[in-house]
């Protein structure tokens, strides 16, 4: 997943902590609600717009053109690329809703916006990567798209509520071996901001259900959710630990590390259920719910299972 697509995913966090800190300040009469609502697609179209000519002006253009083409990266990255397709999308049709049902649009129509627009947003990106020699149209990316955005949507729909929850995690990742950190360095970024990006090594998706909508009639605290994560490690190339320059030569090569896939349990908590009547404070746990914070966790890997105090 290319920065791009989490560019925008950063800029819809943004909006709707904005968006929703703000709107139940005043109550929105039927002239007012369309007037919001027009407001909000002018700013939606004129930042999209102008992320996608940036994103083309920095990226893209950098890079050689070609016809549209298929790029099957599948096998890339351990599928976890993939993942984050699935998350940015659900992400961005939860806030894409909340953005429009908060300016004024009623509910089902907001459901069917935002989870539209979640995937279609991502979706274009594609068409930039299709005309790229260095990448291409990747099925596995919009397959990721709609599948973010149809959990998002069918849950809306079906319950009223997301019952469960698509959410991230990141820590840094660190070795002894110098080699290691200077690979990391160079295909993943030095920063902070670059690493969560770029280096899926240290990236986990999780999928949290919230236990008390399942069972409606018992004394478990709203907030409780129990998860399911998975992440990967040892991937130092997208195919590969082995990297050659434009001549073929090796100039990396740590074939000797194993791509590995772990597999978590741990519990959650769901921050939207947590009572206040801050708008502010409202808004921020809305936007940090889709992040998965460090609890106690079993990880299961390499056919070991393991207890993690600090699960990421």
């Amino acid at each position: 997943m290319k920065k791009g697509k989490l560019i925008i995913l950063l800029l819809f966090f943004l909006k709707t902590a904005d968006c929703f800190a703000q709107i139940d300040t005043v109550v929105i009469d039927q002239k007012n609600q369309n007037k919001q609502i027009l407001k909000l697609a002018t700013v939606n179209a004129v930042l999209y717009g102008s992320t996608m000519f940036g994103l083309y002006q920095a990226w893209y253009k950098n890079y050689p053109q070609s016809n549209f083409h298929v790029f099957n990266d599948w096998d890339e990255w351990q599928q976890m690329d993939k993942l984050g397709h699935v998350y940015s999308a659900y992400t961005m049709s939860k806030f894409g809703m909340e953005l429009w049902m908060r300016n004024g649009m009623d509910r089902k129509k907001s459901i069917w916006i935002g989870g539209i627009t979640g995937a279609a947003y991502q979706t274009i990106i594609e068409f930039l990567d299709a005309y790229s020699a260095q990448w291409g149209w990747s099925w596995g990316d919009v397959g990721g798209n709609i599948l973010g955005s149809a959990l998002f949507t069918s849950q809306e729909l079906t319950w009223k509520e997301q019952r469960i929850q698509l959410k991230m995690s990141f820590h840094k990742m660190e070795y002894s071996d110098p080699e290691l950190n200077k690979r990391s360095d160079i295909i993943f970024g030095k920063s902070l901001a670059e690493r969560a990006l770029k280096d899926y090594n240290g990236q986990t998706y999780w999928l949290s259900a919230n236990i008390s909508s399942f069972f409606p009639n018992n004394k478990i605290p709203k907030w409780a959710m129990i998860s399911i994560g998975t992440g990967a490690n040892g991937m130092f190339g997208a195919r590969s630990n082995i990297a050659k320059d434009n001549l073929g030569n090796i100039i990396f090569d740590r074939s000797n590390i194993n791509r590995t896939r772990q597999w978590y349990l741990a519990p959650d908590i769901d921050l939207t259920k947590i009572k206040t009547n801050k708008k502010s404070i409202k808004a921020l746990l809305f936007v940090l719910n889709s992040l998965k914070f460090p609890m106690p966790a079993i990880e299961f890997s390499e056919k070991k299972f393991k207890m993690r105090w600090v699960g990421f």
